[in-house]
């Protein structure tokens, strides 16, 4: 088992399920118990995996407007050999966001436990050709 290409696919998941908007993709790799945080005007927004996944199920995904995909792994930092955060950027639609996932490694392979993330701004919409 090679834990580093494992965690990489783990983050794969994710990025497709936020770029196709796909829930079975977030149920996948997402801990049935994880929530995602944001601290938006000094105040913390706390949503469940369950609202975000009704949340995700109900906008039009980037890959249906044909967008471009843009998205990078910035930081891998293994506090274990089983847990991981990851620090991304990612591109839905006008906007860039920064994401911190923590996942672990359990008996369902690596899950998301927490995401933090924030709006780091606007950008226009590059298209695929």
């Amino acid at each position: 088992m090679n834990q580093h290409q494992d965690l990489l696919d783990a983050v794969s998941i994710y990025l497709d399920a936020i770029y196709y908007c796909d829930v079975e993709k977030l149920d996948k790799v997402f801990h049935p118990a994880s929530s995602l945080f944001d601290a938006d005007e000094g105040k913390i927004f706390v949503d469940p995996i369950a609202s975000f996944r009704v949340d995700v199920a109900s906008r039009p995904s980037p890959a249906s407007i044909n967008q471009k995909r843009k998205d990078e792994i910035i930081t891998i930092d293994w506090l274990s050999p089983i847990s991981a955060t990851v620090k991304l950027r990612l591109h839905a639609h006008d906007n860039v966001f920064a994401d911190h996932l923590a996942l672990v490694l359990g008996e369902n392979g690596w899950q998301i436990v927490s995401k933090v993330w924030r709006l780091e701004g606007k950008t226009e919409i590059e298209y695929n050709e």
